[in-house]
This record gives C-alpha cells, sequence and structure tokens, in this order.
C-alpha cells in the first residue's frame, strides 16, 4: 500500500513557509514550503538522519526526534501519533475474520438503545452491526451482504451525495480516518485493496488520499437528507469499545423535541417490529413507500 512516513513528511512541511518559522524566504525555491535541510536544523537533527527517516530508514527514530519534527511541522496529536506510526510500523495482525466479530454484549448494548441510531465500526470502516433505528436512518441493511463499509458509501454510491447534503466533509472525514488507519496497519491486504478499489473509481478519493491528512473519529454533527422524513440534524458521539480496539460505536444524537427528534420517532414507530443489530429483518419496503406517499415524502429506504 502506498502509505510511506516520506510522502507524510513531505506534504506536511509543504504547508510551512519559511518565514513563519524565522527563515528567510529569498531566493528561488525549488519546493513549496521548507527544505528537507531546514526541517532538520530546526528540529535539531543532521540532514542524513532527517533524509534517511524521509526515505522509510529511520526505524530506530527515538521518541525525543519525532517529537521535535511533529514540534516542527506543527503536528496535532493525532498527526504526531500518525507519524510515529509510519516511521515505526508496528508488527500486527491484518485484522482478519476474528476482529469483524462483533460480541453478542455489544449487540444487545445496542439493541437496548431503541431511541439511539447507532451502529459499530470496524477496520476499514466496515460497518459490523447496528440497531433498528440505525438502520431505519442509514438503510444498512438494504446493502448487498458483505458490502456495507461507510468509505464505499460514500464515495462509489450515486445517492451518497444526495443523502450527505454537507457530503465533501464527509468525504474529507472518511479518507483522513482511513489514512489513519493505513498508518496502523501498513501492510494489511485488504485495506490496500480498498484502497486500490476508491483510487480507480474516484477521483475525488485520488484527490482526498493524495492530500495526506489525518483524523481521529470521535465526536462531531452529521447531516442527513432521509428519503422518508427529509432532513437530520444529528451530532455524532465514537465510543471505542472495551476489548474490541478496533471496534467503535457510534451513536447519533438529537435534542429532545428538536425536529430531528420528532423524525426519529416517526421512523421509529414506523420501523417493523423484532428488528435485530445484525439487519436479518429489514424494513418492509411496501409499508415504507404507503408511509412516504401519505406523507408527501420521497419514496424508498434509505440507500446509506
Amino acid at each position: 500500500m502506498e502509505n510511506t512516513v516520506g510522502d507524510f513528511l513531505r506534504s506536511r512541511r509543504s504547508r510551512i513557509q519559511p518565514e513563519e518559522v524565522g527563515l528567510p524566504a529569498h531566493g528561488r525555491r525549488r519546493v513549496q514550503g521548507l527544505r528537507r535541510e531546514e526541517v532538520a536544523q530546526l528540529a535539531g537533527v543532521s540532514v542524513d538522519y532527517y533524509v534517511r527517516l524521509e526515505q522509510g530508514r529511520g526505524g530506530s527514530a527515538s521518541d525525543a526526534v519525532l517529537d521535535a519534527v511533529a514540534r516542527v511541522l506543527r503536528l496535532d496529536e493525532v498527526e504526531a501519533a500518525h507519524l510515529r506510526a509510519l516511521a515505526r510500523p508496528p508488527r500486527r495482525a491484518d485484522g482478519g475474520p476474528g476482529r469483524r466479530q462483533v460480541r453478542d454484549g455489544t449487540r444487545l448494548l445496542l439493541d437496548l438503545m431503541p431511541g439511539v441510531p447507532a451502529f459499530v465500526l470496524g477496520r476499514r470502516m466496515d460497518v459490523l452491526a447496528w440497531n433498528a433505528l440505525g438502520d431505519a436512518v442509514n438503510g444498512f441493511s438494504a446493502r448487498p451482504a458483505g458490502e456495507v463499509n461507510a468509505a464505499r458509501h460514500a464515495f462509489l454510491d450515486p445517492a451518497a451525495r444526495e443523502f450527505y447534503p454537507q457530503w465533501e466533509a464527509v468525504a474529507a472525514e472518511t479518507v483522513s480516518y482511513l489514512r489513519l488507519d493505513a498508518g496502523r496497519y501498513p501492510e494489511d491486504p485488504k485495506l490496500a485493496a480498498l484502497v486500490g478499489e476508491l483510487s480507480v473509481r474516484s477521483e475525488e478519493f485520488r484527490r482526498l488520499w493524495a492530500d495526506h491528512q489525518v483524523r481521529e473519529k470521535t465526536h462531531g454533527t452529521k447531516l442527513i437528507r432521509h428519503p422518508l422524513v427529509g432532513e437530520l440534524d444529528f451530532g455524532y458521539e465514537t465510543l471505542a469499545v472495551n476489548g474490541a480496539a478496533d471496534q467503535l460505536l457510534v451513536a447519533y444524537t438529537a435534542p429532545v423535541g428538536s425536529p430531528t427528534a420528532e423524525k426519529l420517532a416517526l421512523l421509529a414507530s414506523w420501523r417493523a417490529d423484532g428488528t435485530r443489530s445484525d439487519g436479518a429483518q429489514a424494513v418492509d419496503p411496501q409499508a415504507g413507500a404507503a408511509w412516504a406517499e401519505g406523507t408527501g415524502a420521497p419514496g424508498g429506504p434509505a440507500a446509506g
């Protein structure tokens, strides 16, 4: 997988101008931003040492050196951790089938949150489990088996741009999180295949991937245009599943009495009873179409 420390460092130093760090900006410069020699000088390491680091030969780099480079390049906490992962690749398994298993207790927790759209996000942004309201909002069970992946949906589903009114922000967030995953698992063949597929099929993905942005998925807002109830304005919180380091529980939130909360109540009342968190029982499409026709909403269950 293309994911070298050199690519990341070059992208970070290109965004810092010499005058920002007290260096003269006169003379012709062949590179945008800081030169390697300047980063080495400011970090207090030899030029040769820094060049080796950019070439991926800095496996023995100390925390002090990497912290100094991160300080010079003004990396935030997430970017600094990403640099350490790239410079000293962790020896981990590729997150095979066992990592995809969601504990029964986690599935029960999802089902015990009937008023909150929630799902479990795993490696490579695969959606591993969800509750009934999470499915009603996102339409996970309507997608082909084995293809419930947030990145594929965002970039390859033609309906995604309509579903996400702020698609550009969703796309950037998605790629930034995949970049972080790639730094943690640089030899994951399944992730490499996913990145390759998205790069071939989406020009927007290629452009964002080349930008080397990294971002944790912790909390934020999500605007969704649902085909049945219209616009849903969520907050979201992301919680790590203890004992399953590569799994995150994502919950959408809406203040009590808000228009989004009222629309969620409509979705919950329409949703078929007994739907489980593995999506085994999907929404009745005929019931959904009839409900949409009666309320004037656009028909059909959510595509994503």
